[in-house]
């Protein structure tokens, strides 16, 4: 049975490509989840991407993925990661490893990304090297998961 992780992409990331492409670059979230997936093909696991620019939906998808058959979950949060307890709360209940991903470095931007909510729930966190982050994230899961 293969192992299946969950990508999750919160608030605005559907607007890479058009939002601020001097921090968030010009690739789409298509672009990203296309070669995400054929990374995750090359690593022998199966993802699924999902992405929403409201908090309930995430909090669903993270709450159900042990039922859902999922082993682990990679999410950028998005300004969630500064603002959501409950995201927190949900990552710390899911009973399976999350790592956090952003695209920028949010402690070298403006004081309030300075803070993640979701971190400390979190097993860890990938940020600051470009899309390129979302690529060390699914590699460091998938190998934490089949170890």
């Amino acid at each position: 049975m293969a192992i299946k992780i969950l990508a999750l992409n919160g608030p605005n990331l559907d607007r890479l490509g058009k939002r601020e492409p001097s921090v968030y670059g010009s690739q789409t979230l298509a672009d990203i989840e296309r070669q995400l997936s054929e990374l995750a093909a090359r690593l022998g696991v199966e993802l699924e991407c999902r992405q929403s620019n409201h908090e309930g939906f995430l909090i669903d998808w993270i709450g159900a993925a042990q039922d859902d058959g999922f082993a682990g979950v990679l999410i950028n949060p998005g300004a969630y990661t500064h603002t959501s307890w409950a995201l927190h709360d949900c990552i710390k209940g899911a009973g399976i490893p999350v790592v956090e991903v952003h695209i920028s470095n949010p402690a070298a931007r403006e004081s309030f990304r300075h803070q993640s909510c979701v971190a400390p729930a979190c097993i860890g966190t990938v940020a600051g090297f470009g899309v390129q982050s979302y690529a060390l994230a699914l590699q460091a899961l998938a190998t934490r998961l089949k170890a």
